[in-house]
Order: C-alpha cells, then structure tokens, then sequence
C-alpha cells in the first residue's frame, strides 16, 4: 500500500469560519480550533472546511471497506477497463498473498485478449490508484472506526495519518475532564 498526500487546504478558511460564530478576532481561532475539533454533534463542523487530496495504492477488498465513508469523500480511480490489457499482469501487481498461479492465469488472459475473463477473475489482493479527496471530519471518522482494524492496510493508512497529516491533532478526542 503507498499513500501519499498530494495536497491540504481550507485551513484559513475554516478559521475565518469559527471566528464568524464567536465573533472573535481571527488570531485568537487557531486556539479554539484545537478545541472544537474534539467535539462532536456539528461543535467541529469545520473540518469539513480543511480538504485534504491523497494518492492511494491499495489492493481492493481495503477500497470496498473505503466504500463505507460516502459522506465528504469523492474517489477518482485509474479504470482496469482501460489499463487493464495495456500492462503485463506481474506479481508486484498484487498483495504478497497472491498465488503465483493467479498471477500467471491472469497474464494468460492478458496475452489472448480476453478481458471479460479477466475482469472477472481479478483478486481482491489486485492494486488500484485511486486519487481521494476528503477532509478532515471524515478523516476524524475513518481513523477513529479504523486504528485498531484488523487489516493490517487500516493500520498502515491510520498510521500514515498520524504521521503526516498537517493538522493530526484535529484527528484526537477530548480526554475526560477536557
């Protein structure tokens, strides 16, 4: 699985949100902001504000679970109807858990032109890119439903988040007595 950020925006605009509802001085937002991230029911709404672009490999059964967060995610994705027959079917194509025969049916589809057949033997443990634009809230969402996933791919994005996000700690939760 490769994730990459491509690109985060909104942040300012968010401020100038907040700022609009506590009719306080923009400079003193950055502060609340911290705080009103960790609160739910529509207290953090502006993180709907904060987009945020990645570029994502990853095999499809974890794109199926991606499929779960609808709401703030918009998915652009490279086309197997299009790219499918143009590239050699490899190994590095899949999961490590992809058995080598699979692979070397699938390239014999490849080969003969039959891409029906091909579509649909495609494993699960198949690579896709996908571009995902989302934003902070549902970012919130996905990490707190997904940290503790059993597959490992949940770890690894969650992980990823942690580590690069610009704003990760609108991503927390209040700890009681907050």
């Amino acid at each position: 699985m490769k994730i990459q950020i491509l690109k985060e925006e909104g942040y300012e605009e968010a401020l100038i949100g907040i700022s609009l509802s506590y009719n306080a001085k923009l400079e003193r937002m950055p502060e609340r902001a911290v705080q009103l991230a960790k609160l739910d029911g529509g207290h953090n709404k502006f993180l709907e504000s904060i987009c945020v672009w990645l570029d994502i490999t990853a095999p499809r059964y974890w794109w199926q679970q991606l499929d779960t967060y609808r709401i703030g995610v918009t998915k652009q994705s490279e086309s197997t109807m299009h790219t499918l027959m143009k590239t050699p079917i490899t190994k590095d194509l899949f999961t490590d858990k992809v058995l080598p025969e699979i692979v070397e049916l699938l390239e014999g589809l490849r080969i003969k032109g039959e891409f029906d057949a091909l579509k649909e033997n495609l494993p699960e443990g198949f690579f896709q890119r996908r571009i995902l634009c989302t934003n902070y809230k549902s970012l919130r969402h996905m990490y707190w439903q997904r940290k503790s996933h059993k597959l490992k791919e949940w770890q690894i994005f969650c992980n990823f988040l942690e580590n690069n996000l610009q704003f990760f700690n609108f991503l927390l939760k209040s700890k009681k007595g907050e």
